[in-house]
């Protein structure tokens, strides 16, 4: 089978594959580069698309009949190696890591050191071999730097972990091939090389600006659904993931509660020290809410200085939250820069242990529980289930109305005791207590 494979191959011209591997190489490069000019912070389509330049040139000094000028065997190879050492370090960088110069040019530096010695001269499989195990080494590295990155679920990077598995895996093939059979090998391994490189190379092309789309589509949605000044959630963003929450815990039967927060006098520190003040005022208290919330908490900026958060836990459970934030906040509020701030926050929580039909009912009730702890004093919790206090004015009032009633008990006293006649009067004690019995004040 293997044998009629290779003669089938063997029809295939193996030096106009190899023409056509160069120009495919070269306009796959001039793409990647022309998409890097539209796009420049995309820095990696430059490193992938000199990448390939660099390879085409490279097949171009292979397949040469008769070049112009006389070069080093070894040099076609080299290139090879530094165009994979380059798309290896492009991948690094669109993850964000920082880039490996060295590692670039190592494989062509052990290639052209290790070809000087006399047994990897000329064609001999042991120089084969090196080419085959450099090139699988940078192929597995690229992969590698794709499988690190796994919890970011796109099609287009367990595609280009695969590709590139299966390049790694092809390169290793001919030395078993040429070991074990070296007729197969010889009639027709090349020509089934080259389509393979062709493949790979649009293959891996495409992948890349798959991963490049996929990336800039994760950036715009990441931006539609963050508040640009403290990166929490956005009011829309906000609302979807709490519908969301109460959905889940509303199929299983468990409660949700939903805090909202106001930052107290925030009108004040904006008049006093400035809008800028301001917003790092807001800044300070995101960066306290992400800190004192949970994995499982969904918390957002619902406009100025209102933020809200829905956690997947009773009222105790979100008051132990609130507490730790509100006294974190205070904390980290005292001063704000160079400006002695004193921040604080309200807040009010409303729980449900129903399914929740109704976000917008739920808000309600927190954010009455909220203008009660405003009117309580500030920088206090207030649940919905609490009873709400009395306000200053409510307990002058009634302090005023039962002094006016008991002064006027005692004066229709007064005028009761006045109107009767003297004969009436019992006869009085000396020590007085008959009067005081009969006329207490």
């Amino acid at each position: 089978m293997f044998a009629a494979a290779g003669q089938q191959s063997s029809s295939l011209d193996v030096p106009t594959l190899s023409f056509v591997a160069v120009c495919i190489a070269a306009l796959l490069g001039l793409f990647l580069i022309i998409a890097w000019l539209q796009q420049r912070d995309a820095r990696s389509l430059a490193w992938w698309g000199s990448a390939y330049l660099i390879g085409a040139s490279s097949m171009a000094l292979w397949s040469a009949p008769a070049p112009m000028v006389e070069l080093p065997p070894e040099l076609p190879a080299a290139l090879i190696f530094v165009a994979c050492g380059m798309i290896w370090n492009g991948v690094r960088l669109f993850h964000g890591r920082r880039l490996l110069p060295v590692a670039t040019f190592a494989g062509a530096i052990i290639w052209l050191i290790l070809c000087q010695l006399p047994p990897l001269s000329g064609g001999s499989i042991a120089r084969m071999a090196l080419g085959a195990v450099v090139v699988t080494g940078y192929t597995f590295f690229i992969a590698f730097e794709f499988w690190r990155e796994r919890r970011k679920t796109h099609y287009s990077r367990t595609a280009a972990i695969l590709v590139t598995g299966l390049h790694a895996g092809i390169f290793l093939m001919p030395l078993t091939l040429r070991a074990f059979l070296p007729e197969v090998f010889a009639a027709g391994w090349l020509t089934v090389f080259a389509l393979e490189t062709i493949i790979y190379s649009v293959g891996i092309a495409f992948i890349m600006l798959l991963l490049v789309k996929d990336h800039y589509v994760q950036v715009y949605r990441s931006a539609a659904s963050t508040d640009h000044l403290t990166g929490l959630l956005s009011r829309g963003a906000f609302m979807e993931c709490a519908i969301k929450l109460c959905a889940y815990q509303g199929q299983r039967g468990r409660p949700v509660t939903l805090m909202m927060f106001d930052l107290d006098h925030f009108k004040s520190v904006n008049d006093r020290f400035g809008h800028a003040v301001g917003d790092e005022v807001l800044r300070l208290f995101a960066q306290v809410a992400r800190s004192s919330m949970r994995a499982d908490d969904v918390v957002g900026r619902l406009g100025g200085e209102e933020f809200a958060a829905i956690v997947p836990a009773t009222t105790d459970i979100a008051v132990m939250i609130a507490e730790r934030l509100r006294a974190s906040f205070e904390a980290a509020g005292v001063t704000v820069g160079a400006h002695a701030i004193g921040a604080t926050v309200s807040i009010g929580a409303a729980m449900s242990d129903a399914p929740v039909t109704d976000i917008d009912a739920l808000i309600a009730r927190a954010d009455a529980a909220l203008y009660r702890a405003k009117h309580d004093g500030r920088n206090r919790i207030r649940t919905a289930d609490d009873k709400p206090a009395p306000t200053e004015g409510a307990r002058l009032i009634a302090a005023a109305r039962s002094g006016q009633a008991a002064k006027c008990g005692r004066l229709l006293q007064r005028k009761s005791a006045a109107r009767r006649p003297k004969s009436a009067a019992p006869a009085l004690r000396g020590d007085g207590a008959t009067s005081r019995l009969l006329y207490p004040r």
